[in-house]
């Protein structure tokens, strides 16, 4: 008899994720513990130098439609992301960051936007209700504000006023059309995919967050010039349809 593919699938990227992956993991499996709706929840890996595997295998006894899938070489967030929603088999697929900062029931509030045909239903720091908890420090709020503002809105995605916060979900459909084209394996994965479902003509919402800073952020001040360069070269692949859409 053939499995029935779950609802939800819920992509963790992780690299050297040993010490806080655990902890999330144990708050998703309680979180989603009385859920009606089915999941699956995969770690990907993304050729960490510590023990982040072995910590996923020595839990999957014991948190629900746990798996891994494990890369011994390093692809980058965005590469391992895009594996992860190219791997998964759920309805509606969700990608979060292994540090918990946006909890897995924020997904209760995107349900019916996907019932009312959205394709892409985000978490936004920046919509009416968010909660920053504590916000970020304001050197790395003033060029996120600034680069939206000025930069990402003006060249592919007008309207939108948060991309980087790491908790997305898609349906099935959008996923494997929008992650098949994707190319860029960094920080700006995230705009790229925004603006390929933009291109597709697929319905985006954003949605308010409650947003747990820890401070161990692990982006350098050199990856803004890397991002912005990025979104530029992403504008320029969609005018002259290098994607081929």
């Amino acid at each position: 008899m053939e499995q029935k593919k779950p609802y939800l699938s819920i992509i963790l990227p992780a690299y050297d994720e040993a010490d806080r992956l655990p902890k999330t993991l144990i708050d998703i499996d309680r979180r989603l513990a009385d859920k009606k709706y089915t999941y699956e929840i995969l770690v990907i890996n993304d050729g960490s130098k510590d023990n982040t595997a072995e910590v996923v295998r020595k839990m999957a006894p014991t948190i629900k439609n746990l798996k891994l899938v494990d890369n011994k070489e390093n692809k980058g967030k965005g590469g391992v992301v895009r594996q992860g929603m190219l791997t998964a088999e759920g309805e509606i697929r969700l990608f979060m960051d292994s540090d918990n900062a946006t909890t897995i029931d924020h997904f209760d509030q995107m349900i019916p936007f996907f019932n009312e045909g959205y394709g892409v239903v985000i978490c936004s720091r920046s919509a009416k209700g968010s909660k920053l908890d504590p916000p970020e420090p304001w050197y790395r709020q003033i060029p996120g504000k600034l680069g939206n503002l000025f930069w990402i809105q003006p060249l592919v995605l007008p309207g939108l006023w948060d991309t980087q916060c790491g908790f997305k979900a898609f349906t099935a459909e959008v996923a494997e059309k929008v992650f098949a084209l994707s190319r860029i394996g960094g920080w700006s994965f995230d705009v790229e995919i925004l603006a390929l479902a933009k291109k597709l003509g697929y319905r985006i919402r954003e949605v308010p967050v409650h947003w747990v800073h820890d401070g161990k952020s692990k982006v350098k001040a050199s990856a803004y010039v890397k991002f912005f360069l990025e979104v530029a070269q992403i504008r320029w692949w969609l005018s002259s349809n290098v994607y081929k859409i």
